[in-house]
């Protein structure tokens, strides 16, 4: 627990330094969080007999995060997604070479693993130009982890001293109903004190935030678990000890921030 803890402290410190020190820092560390989650996920799918072209992902990764911050800082046109059309078509081609009698397999699992990764870090990145496109703000990225983190602690909490009632107990025995709506009140919580903070949307918009977050975070949680319970892995990696690998630490995002991108869209435009 000890260890847990002190690698949350810092890696949290990390995470808010990457926000508050403006766009270039962000961009950059949430390009290589994106690339190193990839990686974790390519690895784990390997065990399981899978062999990705984890080289032509982590590019095609690459270039789709790096369009999508041309398109915020040089008002890049999002019609230059098509050239890395011939790189998605490659994969088909690098398959004909191997060997394998899965071919279609490792090639499925290449596409879904930036389609699982790296596209959700691309809408949790836009978070820092919903309101201008072509202006950084560090208010709804920060928002998003202060809802996601409340939302884990408080359904850990909850779950701890009240759980009963098994949520999702085939993917994860340990959640329940009780932790899954206290999360949900925590959630809320944060939101007001964001609200009273940051007024560029009503409460109530902070609130649906933290509603969506709380409830496809969790889904999150368990799509994450789900992918290591069919390959019998028990983390995504072991650089953040105590807590595992970063797909582990950021499975909530994976699901949750597109919703939340697409909630705050609709309602802003």
């Amino acid at each position: 627990m000890k260890t847990r803890a002190i690698t949350a402290f810092f890696f949290t410190i990390v995470m808010l330094g990457s926000i508050f020190l403006g766009p270039y820092t962000f961009t950059a560390f949430y390009l290589l969080l994106s690339l190193v989650a990839l990686l974790e996920f390519y690895k784990m799918v390997k065990i399981g007999g899978i062999r990705p072209h984890r080289n032509i992902g982590v590019a095609l990764a690459t270039l789709i995060f790096l369009t999508t911050a041309a398109y915020h800082f040089l008002h890049f046109e999002l019609k230059y997604l098509l050239l890395i059309i011939p790189l998605v078509f490659s994969v088909f081609i690098a398959e004909l070479y191997k060997k394998n009698k899965i071919p279609f397999a490792n090639i499925s699992y290449t596409f879904v693993g930036f389609i699982y990764v790296t596209l959700p870090f691309c809408f949790f990145y836009a978070l820092g130009f919903i309101m201008d496109f072509n202006t950084y703000s560090f208010h709804f990225p920060l928002a998003f982890l202060l809802m996601l983190w409340a939302n884990d602690t408080g359904a850990y909490l909850f779950g701890m001293k009240l759980g009963k009632r098994k949520l999702f107990e085939r993917h994860s025995p340990k959640k329940s109903w009780e932790g899954f709506f206290g999360g949900v009140f925590t959630s809320l919580v944060v939101s007001i004190a964001i609200a009273y903070q940051f007024t560029e949307v009503e409460p109530i918009v902070w609130a649906g935030m933290a509603a969506i977050i709380s409830c496809f975070g969790t889904l999150g949680d368990l799509v994450e678990s789900m992918l290591k319970r069919s390959l019998d892995v028990k983390d995504s990696g072991t650089f953040l000890p105590g807590h595992g690998g970063f797909l582990d630490r950021f499975d909530g995002l994976l699901i949750a921030a597109p919703i939340v991108y697409v909630y705050l869209y609709l309602l802003i435009y």
